[in-house]
């Protein structure tokens, strides 16, 4: 048998690290994807420069955020601003990251963006959430829909997700957001042995909570214990599981009789921060204070 033959090393030389290219920080970090991202924000050029919004659906293990974005090259330009933590004021005070919460949450967040660009009357979207394909249309209006494409980040797209909630209730709120008619984003889509069918009722009743209401019916019979656990905000809040239809039946009105956010508050400047930063001494203020240390100092050991 002849002689083994051995494995060459390849050495990372000068010209290897001259020619390295780090990914970027945010890919690196697993939390954006460029090449998605790449083909949400090229405008065309015979657009001249007009900004190609997009619909950014965030769910975080508290909140659901719902933002229309444009991309500029200095950064990207938010223009309107949604959270599920707002929903308090309008009576949804508890099940912020539910399917129901996702779509009222899309809601909002429509009717606050056609509010700021004075479209609100021209465009209303559905009087009521039924489930149904909607979308809008200029019917002898002076201004087309305002238009916006889907964003949702590292989240899957599956079949009956919640970003799709967000953008159904931004949908209905009078945006027009490009998807399939067939329902295929929305619970209640089947396809058993190649017959494709999509029952509207289902994605009214997560709209409205009832699966929500179900399990809380179910819990509540199996396992009490596990139903206090679970569902101790709702509770705490006095919601019980016939009471959800009629709670986000009412918020949606609510929300489409304003919409409009509430100011920020005004933190008290005078009220210290443990976080603020002391403002730096001159030199002659930093001698004086070593200077009064010595001298105190000095008096304590003649008094000793």
């Amino acid at each position: 048998m002849g002689a083994r033959k051995k494995k060459s090393r390849k050495t990372k030389n000068r010209a290897y690290f001259m020619r390295f290219n780090p990914k970027m920080r945010r890919r690196r970090s697993a939390k954006t994807d460029y090449y998605a991202r790449s083909t949400l924000v090229y405008q065309d050029k015979d657009k001249y420069c007009a900004p190609k919004y997009r619909l950014v659906v965030r769910i975080t293990n508290r909140q659901v955020i719902c933002q229309v974005v444009s991309s500029k090259i200095v950064g990207d330009v938010i223009l309107a601003t949604a959270y599920s933590t707002e929903l308090r004021r309008y009576g949804i005070k508890a099940g912020l990251t539910n399917y129901a919460a996702c779509y009222a949450t899309g809601l909002l967040l429509a009717r606050r963006v056609l509010k700021k660009l004075g479209l609100d009357e021209m465009y209303t979207g559905t009087g009521e959430a039924t489930g149904e394909y909607y979308m809008e249309e200029r019917e002898d209006e002076e201004k087309n829909p305002f238009t916006c494409i889907l964003d949702v980040g590292l989240r899957p797209t599956t079949t009956g997700a919640r970003v799709y909630a967000a953008m159904k209730g931004a949908v209905d709120g009078g945006l027009a957001v490009p998807h399939g008619d067939g329902g295929k984003q929305f619970p209640g889509w089947s396809d058993m042995e190649g017959n494709k069918k999509f029952d509207t009722d289902v994605l009214r009743k997560y709209i409205f909570g009832g699966h929500v209401s179900d399990y809380m019916k179910k819990l509540q019979d199996e396992d009490e214990e596990a139903y206090n656990k679970q569902f101790a905000n709702y509770i705490k809040e006095g919601v019980s599981a016939d009471d959800l239809e009629d709670l986000y039946s009412a918020a949606h009105e609510k929300i489409r009789e304003d919409p409009s956010s509430l100011p920020k508050r005004v933190s008290d400047k005078a009220q210290k921060s443990k976080y603020a930063k002391t403002p730096k001494h001159s030199l002659a203020a930093r001698r004086d204070h070593v200077l009064n240390k010595i001298l105190s100092l000095q008096r304590k050991a003649k008094q000793q």
